[in-house]
């Protein structure tokens, strides 16, 4: 199984090289599952992983001028103080025990993976789905409000804090639609948006988790290298066919989740 663990670890990295996000909906399924790591624990190995390797795939989007760090900026303002709350006093005190359904036993590691899963149907839908998103050509440096953005990434910071997600599937079109920016742009800003929240909602998590840094590092560097696998596949692939056969992955890994924790 920690074979299989390791191969999957670069299909987190290939994702976010291809598409922008969608990695991070694998991270914590593949922890858990393939390397037998604690829902919890794995939400916060996840933030490291996520968080590190959308580092490396924003800088090399930051080289080619394909980041808006202002508006990086301004919606990780809401974001990655939400995040870090989250992780810092929200999800230490969330109990093991949260409530029985006809002598079903809801405990936190169970929400966890079902939320997790909710999130990985919805998230292949809109991948399935490929609707074209009409971007502008060109960024529109007047439309950054940030007001406009506070809402929304608030509602990204509860998602990355509790899930460990980066919600990749959910910032790409937020930054097309509200900030009204060119696609390639829109994704290398939400890698580096996503990089600012897990990394900082990680460091919420320092003092609650007994971390094994040889392994989180290993992981790591695994996916790292799979973003520069998926950048070469970018060039030869186009990206939406890609796109499309991973929310079908997706699709079925999130049916199977909601299977295993609520019926096997």
């Amino acid at each position: 199984m920690e074979i299989a663990g390791y191969l999957a670890s670069a299909l987190i990295g290939v994702s976010l090289g291809l598409i922008g996000g969608g990695g991070s909906i694998l991270t914590v399924p593949v922890l858990v599952y393939l390397f037998g790591i604690h829902p919890l624990l794995a939400t916060s190995y996840s933030l490291f992983i996520v968080g590190i390797t959308s580092l490396i795939g924003s800088y090399s989007n930051f080289k080619n001028n394909l980041v808006s760090v202002k508006t990086a900026l301004y919606f990780g303002a809401a974001s990655i103080i939400t995040v870090f709350l989250t992780r810092k006093f929200l999800v230490p005190n969330i109990p093991h025990h949260l409530f029985t359904i006809a002598g079903f036993e809801f405990t936190s590691s169970v929400f966890t993976m079902v939320l997790f899963a909710i999130l990985m149907l919805a998230a292949s839908l809109s991948m399935i789905k490929n609707n074209q998103m009409i971007a502008p050509e060109k960024e529109c440096t007047d439309c950054i409000k940030f007001l406009k953005l506070l809402g929304y990434g608030v509602a990204i910071g509860i998602i990355t804090g509790i899930l460990g997600a980066g919600g990749g599937f959910l910032l790409i079109p937020a930054l097309v639609f509200l900030v009204k920016l060119p696609m390639k742009k829109a994704i290398g800003t939400s890698l580096l948006i996503i990089a600012l929240n897990s990394l900082i909602g990680f460091v919420g998590d320092l003092g609650h988790f007994q971390i094994d840094w040889i392994f989180l590092l290993t992981i790591s560097a695994i996916a790292i290298a799979g973003i520069f696998i998926g950048g070469i596949i970018s060039k030869k692939i186009t990206s939406a066919k890609l796109k499309k056969g991973f929310g079908w992955f997706v699709l079925i890994m999130g049916v199977y989740i909601l299977i295993k924790e609520i019926y096997l």
